[in-house]
């Protein structure tokens, strides 16, 4: 699929041209990573960050947000709960936070996996590349660090680092992790072109995780109080919908047929009713159930209004499992990490 396909169909508005995009990613995902749904349990360790992204609800400038770390203790209970929900991964998470030491977290890993069977994934923004080496030698499996948007001036405007993320994520390849990335959906400055780049430039970093979600703003941001100097045409705006996020998954399914896509907490916060089950049936197949005590989880407010920010672990796992049962879908058993195959779909 050709860039000028791509911004086609993230044109597109006939819903039965779309109804085709929808069936085809459903049909490209079974073939390629069957009809298993993969949890991952996503741990959020800590909410202190270093880092004034113009979009984040917890970057630095926010007085308002109540920071907190959670101890060694409350970690392991918390992998104890993922065990026994029978997850195969978990996602441990945190804002830039430079008070975690890196070998204090390579201990909980090494801890994790003498004890547990469960996949490592990290989420901890851009951390030195000796951080990266100390936490793969302990045991962590995968890396997540969104590359948010392609284009080089919207980035620069919205996230102030002078760290490159595409060379990051390059540099967690050559130390064997699977590395995930992702954009946000609608963020003000966003054209369909850039979109279209960042989908292809999914293709060409061969990721193995892809995150997308819509913008949701916030409005403390300096992004929502219109501070950045951001101009753009409104037609070419993308927009932070819905529809999008799914045009998103179900085109990133196509170029990207055996990479593992959630169906994002963010689309569930848009369409609470069934949002992660419309993008299981468009070309999902991960879901990230939060087990973050829900003391920390209302103080992780990277949005606003997010979905099941009140819900216990066990409760959103009874909720998760029967919403994945319901659309004719089983859950994943094990690790679940990429399948990666050397031939592609006949239907791309």
């Amino acid at each position: 699929m050709k860039k000028t396909e791509i911004c086609n169909w993230l044109r597109e508005t006939n819903e039965k041209k779309l109804s085709e995009l929808w069936q085809l990613a459903d049909k490209i995902r079974y073939e390629n990573v069957g009809n298993e749904v993969h949890l991952r349990g996503l741990l959020e360790i800590s909410n202190y960050c270093v880092k004034n992204c113009a979009y984040c609800g917890i970057n630095a400038s926010m007085r308002h947000v109540e920071r907190y770390r959670m101890t060694n203790h409350e970690i392991i209970e918390c992998i104890n709960t993922i065990v026994k929900l029978k997850y195969g991964t978990v996602i441990i998470q945190a804002g830039e936070d430079y008070g975690i030491d890196a070998g204090w977290l390579s201990e909980i890993i090494s801890y994790i996996k003498n004890n547990t069977s469960l996949a490592i994934t990290l989420s901890m923004g851009e951390r030195p590349f000796s951080d990266l080496i100390t936490w793969k030698k302990a045991g962590a499996d995968r890396y997540l660090l969104r590359f948010e948007t392609s284009n080089y001036e919207l980035y620069k405007t919205i996230h102030p680092s002078k760290e490159d993320r595409l060379l990051i994520l390059k540099k967690l390849k050559k130390l064997n992790y699977e590395v995930g990335s992702g954009i946000m959906i609608g963020i003000p400055g966003q054209t369909y072109q850039s979109l279209a780049n960042d989908i292809n430039l999914f293709r060409e970093l061969n990721l193995d995780m892809i995150g997308v979600g819509p913008y949701i703003p916030d409005p403390h941001t300096a992004l929502e109080k219109n501070l950045l100097p951001i101009t753009i045409d409104p037609k070419e705006q993308v927009p932070n919908n819905e529809e999008t996020t799914y045009k998103v998954i179900a085109i990133t399914r196509l170029v990207c047929p055996t990479a593992n896509i959630p169906s994002t907490t963010a689309l569930a916060t848009l369409n609470k009713i069934n949002g992660r089950e419309l993008g299981l049936q468009r070309g999902a197949n991960i879901i990230m159930p939060n087990v973050t005590p829900i003391k920390y989880r209302t103080k992780y407010t990277i949005y606003p209004n997010k979905a099941c920010i009140n819900e216990t672990a066990e409760q959103c796992a009874h909720c998760i499992t029967n919403r994945i049962y319901n659309i004719g879908r089983t859950t994943g058993q094990g690790q679940g990490g990429r399948k990666k195959i050397t031939t592609q779909s006949k239907h791309i």
